[in-house]
């Protein structure tokens, strides 16, 4: 595990910024897909290329699915989720804010710490999965899936503003972060391979790699969420 994430910061010094005209991911229908600060490190090292959520993502390298999935298993992959959203929630009633949109206590989370989490509507019903990161600096970091990403905002865009309404001190950001998972966190050693990172949803920590055109942070990984076994 070690090395995977001294893997993470080698690869925070390759990033490179998103277009600043493309504030959203595309359809895919659409002939334009989005691409991650990491796609041409995918395409070199044999990355086959698929749309997916308006993106250009890896759905299999040289090696075959099976032998992926062992090496996963066996010891640990690194995928690139950047296509995910990602926010930032600020003020003091941040809290007040995230715990009246998913299920979960966010207020009992340890500086550091995340949570897996549900969007819901006011009936109950379950609109998106997310990850939810109480960071020390300050803020909720928050990650939900690009599907869902122009839903998701404007149901926090829409909670925020309807706050602020009534003087609480709350704000949202989106950020261009590059985003990696790690998977598995129960691996103990061994380098790992770029993961398909639109195969499945990785389980465990994630290491934001650096905000565009910047390095990672002291090759040092912040965790989004932190398994409990």
């Amino acid at each position: 595990m070690q090395r995977a994430v001294s893997m993470v910061a080698r690869l925070g010094l390759r990033l490179q910024a998103f277009p600043s005209t493309l504030g959203r991911p595309l359809s895919c229908t659409q002939d334009v897909l989005r691409r991650t600060p990491l796609y041409d490190f995918h395409l070199a090292h044999g990355g086959k290329m698929v749309a997916f959520a308006g993106w250009s993502l890896p759905v299999q390298y040289r090696d075959s699915h099976v032998d992926s999935h062992l090496h996963t298993r066996q010891h640990c992959s690194l995928f690139d989720v950047s296509h995910m959203l990602q926010t930032k929630i600020f003020g003091c009633d941040r809290v007040r804010l995230m715990e009246s949109l998913v299920v979960g206590d966010i207020a009992e989370l340890r500086p550091n710490q995340g949570t897996l989490s549900l969007f819901t509507n006011e009936a109950g019903g379950i609109l998106d999965d997310l990850i939810v990161t109480n960071t020390s600096e300050g803020h909720l970091y928050v990650v939900s899936n690009a599907g869902c990403w122009d839903k998701d905002l404007a149901l926090m865009q829409d909670k925020v503003r309807e706050l602020q309404n009534i003087g609480s001190d709350v704000g949202l950001e989106v950020v261009d972060n590059a985003l990696l998972a790690l998977q598995d966190l129960g691996a103990s050693s061994g380098g790992s391979p770029p993961g398909n990172s639109s195969a499945g949803k990785p389980g465990g920590e994630a290491g934001r790699a650096g905000s565009p055109g910047q390095p990672a942070p002291g090759g040092r990984p912040l965790p989004v969420w932190e398994r409990h076994r």
